[in-house]
């Protein structure tokens, strides 16, 4: 009995979780996953979902379980996944935050939104792009297969989510550092993207921080829709795209 469990462990990482049906696939059926709870091999953290005996599993290996072993499509977003590609001037004060997605077909289990893991669990479902796929890519990181957003998608989704979650200032400093985005991916991100607020306040933001890539865009490709987007109160009007942004930034320099 020992052996096909032990063959399970030596096949995934250490800190993954296992799902009963993918255990099941794996000739390990429900009855013989119970046996290996009481004998200490496994541990339930759920129903129908282990982990292995002794282990912490973190929200991001969790993802890549729940992802792997279910064929789902949760991903790691916004400044979470500029974090991973190394872009952000933030220095974490306590438990960091992970910002997860998933598309609004698709919604992740309550017990992963409420168990207490390694990082505060920021859960969106959403249709910021009419191509749900565009602009992920998957990434090796701590010794896991993540699907991640690119940083020319990342970006995105961080002003997707101002100012309730960030400020355009600190959304801003980040854009700074992204000397290296590529264009192509820039342009087809934001012909599909589906939010106005998005479009306007990436092109200002881009030029704003003088990058080359920007020079590339072809902006009559881009539906920027019409009326002013005021998004702070007392703020300056940016005439050219139509906005209201917070004077700190408008006198950015």
């Amino acid at each position: 009995m020992a052996t096909k469990i032990n063959e399970i462990i030596n096949k995934v990482h250490r800190e993954s979780l296992l799902f009963s049906s993918w255990l099941s696939l794996n000739k390990i059926d429900r009855k013989q996953q119970s046996l290996y709870v009481k004998s200490g091999w496994l541990e339930r953290i759920s129903v129908g979902v282990y982990k292995i005996s002794g282990e912490k599993p973190t929200i991001y290996s969790a993802i890549s379980s729940y992802n792997q072993q279910l064929s789902r499509k949760c991903y790691v977003g916004a400044l979470s996944a500029l974090d991973i590609k190394g872009f952000s001037h933030f220095v974490p004060m306590g438990k960091p935050n992970a910002y997860l997605f998933s598309s609004n077909t698709e919604r992740l289990p309550v017990w992963i939104l409420s168990f207490d893991w390694d990082m505060n669990v920021h859960y969106s479902t959403t249709s910021l792009f009419e191509d749900s796929d565009l602009g992920l890519e998957t990434q090796i990181y701590n010794g896991f297969e993540l699907l991640i957003s690119s940083p020319e998608r990342a970006i995105m989704e961080c002003i997707a989510l101002a100012p309730n979650l960030f400020s355009l200032m600190d959304i801003f400093y980040v854009m700074e550092m992204l000397t290296t985005l590529r264009p192509k991916l820039v342009q087809q991100l934001l012909e599909k993207c589906t939010s106005i607020k998005v479009k306007r306040l990436f092109l200002y933001m881009a030029e704003k921080s003088g990058h080359i890539w920007f020079s590339a865009i072809d902006k009559e490709k881009i539906v920027l829709g019409s009326g002013n987007r005021h998004l702070a109160k007392n703020g300056v009007f940016i005439s050219k795209y139509n906005i209201t942004i917070p004077k700190e930034l408008a006198e950015y320099e």
